[in-house]
């Protein structure tokens, strides 16, 4: 458990959020984004409910928050920049994939969270516009590939959009079933798949 005592200098404000957030990821790793409430962050952290309402005064409050924190800690996870065209493509892909404790934990709260989306219509465009935002990065670097001759001619946004679901399937059997769906066999179903969509098998290919 993390659990720290909550800092009491009026100068020690943002000392005191980055523990309310350390304490957040934290219960949302162990629990999931369904045990996400003002209860258990409190408990995290050793404090009371009452002084966490001063940066949460509503439950939404926390779930925003703890969404922005999500996006913060996903984008800030170190990333593969080496390749280029069809290997930045794959690169990106891997880095979706839940391969490593880092990305299992940001994978994990992600999927948890797709409940409290679908009930809010406004969190749900909001995913809509992530997912959106993914597939365009994707379709560049389809893009890309496609002009170094490494991926036949096709549609790059309908090749971004199926290579997308492609591993975002993946990612909810790795999460349910890690066992059958270790590191290794991710990457290797993901190179199966890109060896097909180069072969010219994939969705939004042109013979």
């Amino acid at each position: 458990m993390y659990r720290v005592r909550m800092a009491r200098t009026k100068g020690d404000h943002e000392s005191r959020r980055r523990d309310v957030s350390e304490a957040v990821w934290q219960v949302m790793a162990a629990r999931g984004f369904a045990g996400l409430t003002l209860r258990a962050v409190a408990a995290e952290l050793g404090a009371t409910t009452g002084l966490l309402t001063h940066y949460f005064p509503t439950k939404r409050a926390l779930v925003e928050y703890a969404l922005d924190l999500l996006e913060q800690r996903t984008v800030a996870r170190p990333r593969r920049r080496a390749g280029k065209g069809l290997a930045a493509f794959r690169d990106a892909l891997l880095d979706i994939l839940p391969l490593t404790p880092a990305a299992t934990d940001s994978n994990r709260i992600w999927v948890s969270s797709w409940d409290a989306a679908l009930s809010d219509p406004a969190l749900s465009t909001d995913y809509a516009r992530k997912y959106a935002q993914g597939r365009a990065r994707l379709t560049e670097r389809v893009a890309a590939a496609q002009q170094l001759g490494e991926l036949p001619s096709g549609d790059p946004e309908r090749i971004a959009a199926g290579a997308q679901s492609f591993v975002l399937g993946l990612v909810v059997q790795a999460l349910f079933d890690p066992a059958a769906f270790p590191p290794q066999r991710q990457t290797e179903l993901l190179d199966d798949y890109l060896a097909a969509v180069a072969a010219g098998g994939g969705p939004g290919v042109s013979g």
